[in-house]
This record gives structure tokens, sequence and C-alpha cells, in this order.
């Protein structure tokens, strides 16, 4: 599931990328977007989880500040015990532990990034960013843990010829939950790199870890090529495939994101 947090880094990386700030702007920016992502994978169980997802956003940027709102909708299939934003889970209780098909409304998030002034020309780029997630979420359904959530993250990019590296560290607080008692707290952490294949093209790579969301799971360690279209000085396409290392990752994700800027 890292694939739908690590799409926000590699959207501001693009941005970065095409149009690097030399200040912060004095206007107010809008950026509205679309998503879809799909996963396939056994989790270490006997049957498949099959998850689509699909985010609207809109962020508002003003000065050094961002200001985003995510509203999603989702679909699972298969045993209870894997979470959109989360990932596996582990153990279930019994009534929950046979197969689920469900959908609906997923947790609504906001997110406060700010802009670190940069402290000379070469220095990298830093954001610091802060989320809530409101437990909007069915979790009867399996489509949510029921409970509020909060993190921190700080992103750093670094422009290196025609070559833009970033990096993200992150710490995750969740609140304990009767649907998935074995939740914990975890950080993660990612690195990647994106270049320009032409001037409307661009590709890259990022490498994700995430330590265990549950006592009864294991880390993550995924990839995560992209290609993005910027199709006009207001449109762009992201693709995205995910593959994953570890048992609590996904057989095979992909998804895409259409963003509108004005």
């Amino acid at each position: 599931m890292a694939a739908l947090g690590l799409l926000c880094l590699a959207s501001a990386n693009n941005a970065i990328a095409q149009n690097p700030p030399a200040s912060a702007p004095a206007t107010t920016a809008h950026t509205s977007a679309l998503g879809f992502y799909y996963s396939r994978g056994s989790y270490g169980e006997s049957r498949d989880t099959r998850i689509r997802y699909m985010p609207v956003s809109h962020e508002i940027a003003r000065g050094s500040w961002r200001y985003k709102a995510t509203v999603p909708v989702l679909e699972i299939t298969g045993p209870a015990n894997v979470l959109v934003n989360v990932g596996s889970v582990g153990g279930v209780a019994d009534e929950r532990s046979g197969q689920v098909s469900a959908g609906g409304a997923g947790d609504v998030s906001f997110n406060l990034t700010y802009e670190v002034p940069a402290w000379s020309a070469n220095a990298p780029f830093i954001d610091i960013s802060a989320e809530l997630k409101l437990p909007t979420a069915d979790a009867q359904r399996s489509l949510g843990t029921g409970r509020m959530d909060a993190g921190v993250q700080v992103d750093l990019y670094q422009l290196a010829g025609p070559v833009t590296l970033f990096a993200t560290a992150g710490f995750r607080y969740r609140r304990q939950s009767p649907f998935y008692p074995g939740l914990q707290n975890s950080v993660y952490a990612s690195l990647g790199g994106s270049a320009n294949l032409t001037e409307v093209l661009q590709y890259g790579l990022i490498y994700d870890f995430r330590q265990a969301a549950s006592v009864f799971t294991g880390e993550t360690h995924e990839l995560l090529p992209y290609l993005s279209w910027t199709v006009s000085p207001a449109w762009s396409v992201m693709l995205y495939t995910v593959t994953g290392f570890t048992e609590d990752s996904a057989d095979f994700a992909a998804g895409m994101q259409l963003s509108r800027r004005w």
C-alpha cells in the first residue's frame, strides 16, 4: 500500500524538476487530482486480497504552505486483514476472518506541508508535513480501522544536473482498534530519483521501506517505477507499478493519477 503515499512524493518531485521554486509564490495555486489504484496479493493467506481505490484530492498552495484534502472511495475483496494506506495487519477476530467483499467511502485525510526556505542556491528543497486521517471508512465492513491516525513526514529534493534525487522519512501514529488489535506505530523511509525522457515525459524509480503496521505482520520493501506525462502546463498524468519483495507486499499493484493545476 506504500504506492499511494509515494505517488504524492513523485508528483511533488515532478513539479520541482520541471519548475524549481526560487522563492515562495505570492499567489494562490490550486491542484485537483483523481487517482486509481489496483492491487492483488496473498499476503501470506490462502486467498488473494484485491483492492480498488480511487482518491479525489484538492491542494491549495500559498507562500511556503500547502493544504490538501483527500476523499476516497474503495472496494476490497478477500480476507479482512489488508487495509488501504496501512497494508497487511495479520490476525483479525474470528467473526471477521472469512472472505469479505465490500465497497464504499474510505478514510478522509488532511495534509499540511511547509516548504523550508532554501539557505543557499545549491541547498536541497525540504518539505515538512503533518497528516490527520479521519475514520470515515466503515470498519465493520473491513474498509478501515475505525480510529483516527496521524503522521509526520520530511521530504528532501536535490537537483543533480539532469537528475532529481529525493528521499522521505516519516512516522505514523495509529490508535488501537477493536477490529484490528495488533496495530502499532511505525516508521517508513524511501529513496528515489527521476530524469526527463523528453520535454514532456519524465521517468523515475522509488525504493520504499515500511516497518510492520501490526504485531502480526512484517516490514515491506517495494520498488515503484513511474512515468509522468505533462500534457499541458495545466494537465499531467502519472502511471506507476509496484513490485514487492516481502510476504506482506502485494503480488501486483498499479495505478494512475490525473492532475489539473489552476
